[in-house]
């Protein structure tokens, strides 16, 4: 591996800096997905996923690159990942930003893994040009880009305004040469002024957010309480079951035929059912379906149903288990 900075490296990404002129990006998608090796995190737009941002020196060591097989979702190749892969995520972002006459896209980049002859490494972005076009579109110092496209502003059969892709790349696991050339081999800019834009995919790195969860036995079990911590995104009822937490509640009837027995986290046996003390806000909102089996307790969810720190969300949870063995219940 090999690590390497060139001083000038801004020069094929902006030429002719000073006729340059910054504009504000143009919010063509909002697009917000982040995945992790085994989980996905839903997103809320009102958790601003950035407070778990990696610092920058910790990004430098954590990003790694893995070969993987084809499958239904993703096709075989050398994909960005992240090395302590239980608590860091690769979070996706896709920016735009403005095409500008005589103009590149004025990020700084760095090689920090490559000098293979196939031209995969790792490029990541160290800074952003003041007044350049990529200023204040949200790329991050750490980020690395995983593709480019390039837009141009057309009309729909309606007449109304639409970017069609021209041409795009895929620059993820790059080596730094392997991804000017890329850059480099964009088509030149052909509409005037504000109908072409970049659109960038970018990979973040982010620790993965946690919630804090306090299980309390009805007294009638003898069993101590105690503290569990889980990931943002994990389903309740996995996630106490893999931890050794006892659910299935003898006085449990089913929902779809009255009788009793474990429904197999199909939502319909209440068998694993909560009480939520606190921190009800951290768990994704109940379907139909739970809403009506549980519309007399409203502080009850069913375990296979809900999602901690659905959203992205951190805080701590208090619940009661087997809640119809608590008098007050």
């Amino acid at each position: 591996n090999m690590a390497r900075q060139a001083p000038f490296s801004i020069v094929l990404f902006l030429i002719s800096l000073r006729t340059c002129i910054s504009f504000a990006p143009i919010p063509i998608e909002q697009t917000q997905e982040v995945s992790g090796t085994g989980q996905s995190v839903a997103t809320s737009q009102d958790v601003d996923l950035n407070q778990y941002n990696l610092p920058f020196d910790a990004a430098l060591e954590e990003w790694t690159a893995n070969l993987r097989a084809e499958t239904i979702l993703s096709s075989s190749g050398v994909y960005l990942g992240a090395k302590s892969k239980k608590e860091v995520m690769v979070s996706t972002e896709v920016v735009s930003f403005p095409r500008k006459p005589g103009c590149g896209m004025g990020i700084m980049l760095e090689e920090i893994a490559g000098g293979r002859a196939d031209g995969l490494g790792i490029t990541i972005v160290t800074g952003l040009v003041e007044d350049g076009p990529a200023e204040g579109c949200g790329i991050l110092k750490g980020d690395c880009i995983s593709s480019i496209a390039v837009k141009k502003r057309t009309q729909d059969e309606d007449g109304r305004a639409a970017w069609d892709t021209v041409e795009s790349v895929s620059t993820e696991c790059l080596g730094y040469d392997a991804t000017v050339d890329a850059i480099l081999g964009l088509p030149d800019m052909e509409a005037r002024e504000g109908d072409e834009v970049f659109m960038l995919t970018m990979k973040r790195l982010r620790r993965k957010p946690k919630v804090q969860l306090k299980i309390l036995y009805p007294p009638s079990q003898n069993e101590p309480d105690f503290d569990l911590e889980l990931f943002s995104g994990e389903n309740l009822r996995r996630a106490m079951l893999a931890r050794g937490v006892k659910l299935n509640d003898p006085l449990a009837k089913r929902f779809d035929n009255g009788g009793d027995g474990n429904c197999g986290a199909e939502g319909t046996c209440t068998t694993c059912v909560v009480s939520v003390s606190r921190g009800q806000d951290l768990l994704n909102q109940p379907g139909l379906q739970e809403k009506q089996m549980l519309q007399d307790t409203p502080r009850w969810r069913l375990g296979c149903r809900a999602i901690v720190g659905y959203g992205g969300r951190e805080g701590k949870i208090v619940l009661r288990v087997n809640p119809r063995q608590w008098a007050e219940e």
